[in-house]
């Protein structure tokens, strides 16, 4: 092969190459109310787990209490998924039977 034939050199490699990338699905985190769990606990729970100031907690500990449940974050699957069983197994650890849960947003 002589040098000035790598012109016409079709080695079957594209170095143009359209991906698109699909954003993660994402899910929300929501807390649901129950007449056993304190208040002091779900606080602990949301500063611990998802990380928020004791104001921000107590903020949703009120939706929780009030409204039946409270959003806690969006996170993607892993994450959320994740958050839900340290939740549960916070709970569980403490015998209080506070629900966790995720939906797709």
């Amino acid at each position: 092969m002589s040098a000035g034939s790598d012109n016409n050199f079709n080695g079957g490699v594209s170095l143009e190459s359209e991906q698109s990338l699909k954003k993660p699905d994402m899910y929300r985190v929501l807390l649901h109310n129950d007449h056993y769990t304190t208040m002091d606990f779900v606080v602990e729970v949301l500063t611990t787990v998802f990380h928020m100031t004791p104001s921000k907690a107590t903020e949703i500990m009120l939706d929780v209490h009030k409204k039946g449940m409270g959003v806690c974050g969006v996170f993607t699957y892993d994450i959320a998924v994740t958050k839900v069983e340290k939740v549960h197994l916070m709970a569980k650890a403490k015998q209080f039977p506070l629900r966790c849960s995720y939906e797709i947003v």
